[in-house]
């Protein structure tokens, strides 16, 4: 039995957590973290945790909380655990950071799309990239997996079998993104109340938005070569979810590619991940039938008359995109079957 301490509970990431743990029968949930809500009730939070977590949420110094605890799942902000976590303490304790603090290996990144200049840069050295299906080796030897952003989750999905395979011009790469507005957090932001995002959609992160060095940074290890692409992520008014559609154009040696054959490239790549659902080819995925669930659905088109091909990736934002990927790297890491607690289906509707 895994003791484990979640920090973050008062946010739509932690919550998400000890839902999925609710059900996970292989570990302990023993200590429950929060900062402005500390001293409060889980179920005064979220009702729906009503009868089920009624314990206090605390604020207790982390040190303290890695010596009483095997995995810590942290639901944090960016800038928190960076400033604070220890060697020492990732010896006593496993972390999966749910923030951008220990996922870009280049500090200067941080400077560039996060305004801060990393403190910690042994450990951002140590840390390990927490896309499961991508690094599972690597995450069943880690201390400190750095869980991955929701887009660039998706969009790494979405093209990663093209540059693997070198279908692609990776200079060419241009990715439109969605998002519902969980995806922004819980704090109270005027862009994100209702009457600002009902019956609007609106782009926003142009040119520059943070998680673009994630996603260069993912397809450029896969690629072996740097990468850089255009990157649009938009704000949807849904709850929940991902939608990505990413193009590029094919390579001169794949200008006669047919359709079997790259559908066959997505299917290959993916044979032995339970969680990434390739659809029939020119299926274009929905985040309806992916909310609330694990999976991610993926599928491909090719458009002939531009020389082009459309990767397509659909998840939720909450689960896959966060808190169930973690769960995941938590299963991965501690030896369970990669899918325990997370095998439910998507909510519809």
């Amino acid at each position: 039995m895994i003791k484990i301490a979640v920090l973050g509970t008062s946010g739509y990431g932690g919550a998400e957590l000890l839902r999925i743990l609710n059900a996970h029968d292989g570990v302990k949930l023993n200590y429950f973290g929060a900062n402005t809500q500390a001293g409060q009730r889980i179920d005064k939070s979220f009702g729906h945790f009503y009868k089920h977590f009624d314990s206090i949420m605390d604020n207790k110094e982390l040190e303290s909380v890695c010596e009483d605890n095997d995995c810590i799942l942290a639901a944090t902000p960016h800038d928190f655990l960076a400033n604070i976590l220890t060697q020492n303490m990732i010896e006593k304790c496993v972390v999966i950071d749910l923030s951008a603090d220990f996922r870009l290996k280049n500090p200067n990144k941080y400077e560039e799309y996060y305004n801060f200049t990393h403190p910690n840069i042994p450990l951002l050295k140590d840390s390990v990239y927490g896309l499961s299906e991508l690094y599972k080796d690597e995450i069943k030897q880690s201390n400190l997996i750095a869980n991955p952003g929701c887009y660039p989750t998706c969009s790494t999905l979405c093209i990663a079998p093209f540059i693997k395979h070198g279908i692609i011009d990776s200079k060419s790469i241009i990715i439109d993104a969605k998002s519902g507005v969980s995806g922004a957090g819980r704090s109270t932001k005027l862009d994100n109340l209702f009457c600002e995002v009902h019956e609007n959609v609106k782009a926003y992160g142009l040119i520059n938005h943070r998680h673009t060095a994630e996603i260069e940074q993912n397809l450029s290890h896969i690629a072996d070569n740097e990468i850089t692409l255009s990157f649009t992520p938009h704000l949807i008014p849904m709850n929940r979810g991902i939608l990505i559609t990413a193009y590029a154009q094919l390579e001169s040696k794949y200008s006669m590619i047919t359709e079997q054959e790259i559908q066959r490239i997505v299917e290959d790549f993916y044979t032995d991940c339970y969680f990434i659902r390739v659809l029939e080819y020119g299926v274009a995925p929905q985040t309806r039938w992916v909310k609330g669930s694990n999976f991610v659905d993926v599928s491909v088109c090719l458009d002939k008359r531009n020389n082009r091909v459309i990767m397509m990736g659909a998840l939720d934002n909450i689960v896959k995109g966060a808190a169930g990927q973690a769960v995941q790297n938590l299963n991965i890491r501690f030896g369970f079957a990669e899918h325990k607690a997370l095998e439910q289906l998507p909510l519809f509707p």
